[in-house]
């Protein structure tokens, strides 16, 4: 994900998940398949009732563990 600078507007692709209107929504099937996968390779469990900030959070810390996704940072 892009990190913001001071000087740069932040899109709100960049908001923080808890800030999302949806955020308290069930986690997207798109979210709960990458989330499984990334889980899986980390050999980590993840509940399925993650809300959708709960997931992109998740998601994000499994990304920035696992070596096959650090390049695609």
């Amino acid at each position: 994900m892009a990190k913001a600078t001071k000087d740069s507007t932040v899109s709100n692709t960049l908001k923080d998940p808890h800030d999302w209107k949806t955020g308290d929504e069930p986690m997207t099937g798109a979210q709960k398949s990458y989330l499984h996968t990334l889980a899986d390779e980390a050999g980590e469990k993840v509940q399925d009732s993650l809300t959708k900030a709960e997931a992109s959070e998740k998601i994000d810390e499994l990304r920035s563990h696992n070596p096959r996704t650090q390049s695609e940072r």
